[in-house]
């Protein structure tokens, strides 16, 4: 009988299911990354006060370099914003571009008119302004300021004008100069201008002072990263004592750099906090000269100010030079303190 008993073992053992490792509580597993992530973001809040308070604990001194980073971060900002304005301004000029005729001094009124209707009935142009040699004489008289000179002419030098306005549809460069070519070999034109080649000029030069800024914004962008590191290398310096003990007690870099990153982030908010009221305060100063030039011109043109992608621009790109700035000092400096 025992062997019987010995021989049914196995197939009880073999008919018993096997129990699989348990795995622990999802519950329990979820509490504690929740409460490593806590104490994580716990740690990044208390670091990021402690850094704050410090600069505000010496306010001369974090004025001075908020002051310098403001000057470097408001000048270009200040620049874009003057061309954004002249752009804006542009596009109502560009918006309807004129085609001007000059016509031959012995054309008379009657066959100006005849002309006037001529191009006026062609699908390209949207309208036709007739303007007379008295007409422009006396324009020239009240604009130029030599109405008594004028005067003394014995006839009047100005030949009659026609001002073509093409229509909405010619909207490419090539268009509008087939349109002058055309207009410029009527009988009696002498000269063809065309008003948008100024603007083109004024779009070139544009272009160029843009990069100009550009140019400038990477220079005062240097600047501020030496200036945001020089400060957080002295920071270091006169915390030497406090690192060699972190690391002491088994401090890891990223512990230890953590409070100078912070600090170059409040660096780099606090200048560029400052950079925005001072283009805020420049804008009002201006806004009285450009509202008065505007309405010599008769402009509806209002000057605009720094918006909310803007300023949000402005603020990033602050945090993130005294960001880029302290983790450059800190990763050259940091590395030369070890416990001895």
């Amino acid at each position: 009988m025992r062997p019987e008993r010995q021989g049914a073992s196995p197939v009880k053992r073999a008919k018993r299911p096997r129990r699989a490792a348990e795995p622990a509580p999802s519950g329990a597993t979820a509490g504690v990354e929740l409460a490593a992530v806590q104490t994580y973001l716990d740690h990044h809040r208390r670091v990021a006060r402690d850094s704050l308070l410090r600069l505000l604990r010496a306010p001369l001194a974090s004025l001075l370099t908020w002051a310098v980073i403001a000057i470097a971060l408001a000048l270009p900002a200040a620049l874009f914003l003057m061309l954004s304005n002249v752009e804006q301004v542009s596009q109502s000029w560009t918006s309807s571009p004129r085609i001007t005729l000059y016509l031959e001094l012995q054309v008379g009124a009657d066959q100006a008119r005849q002309m006037q209707e001529m191009i006026r009935n062609k699908p390209q142009v949207d309208a036709v302004d007739y303007i007379s040699p008295e007409q422009a004489l006396e324009e020239f008289k009240a604009f130029s300021g030599l109405g008594e000179a004028i005067d003394y002419l014995g006839e009047n030098p100005l030949p009659p004008v026609l001002v073509v306005t093409p229509a909405a549809g010619l909207e490419s460069a090539a268009q509008m100069e087939a349109l002058q070519r055309e207009l410029a070999a009527l009988p009696g034109v002498t000269q063809v201008q065309l008003d948008m080649e100024w603007v083109e000029r004024l779009y070139s030069l544009m272009e160029l002072v843009r990069r100009g800024i550009l140019a400038l914004g990477g220079l005062l962008a240097v600047a501020v990263l030496l200036v945001i590191g020089n400060t957080i290398r002295l920071a270091i310096e006169s915390r030497r004592e406090e690192i060699v003990v972190i690391k002491l007690v088994g401090g890891t870099d990223s512990f230890v750099r953590r409070p100078f990153l912070y600090t170059g982030v409040w660096y780099g908010l606090g200048g560029a906090i400052l950079a925005w009221l001072l283009v805020f305060f420049w804008l009002l100063w201006l806004a009285g000269p450009v509202e008065e030039l505007a309405r010599l011109y008769a402009l509806d043109f209002q000057l605009a100010g720094l918006g909310v992608e803007s300023t949000l621009t402005l603020l990033g790109t602050g945090m993130l030079l005294g960001w880029c700035g302290a983790r450059l000092a800190v990763q050259r400096h940091l590395d030369e303190i070890e416990p001895q």
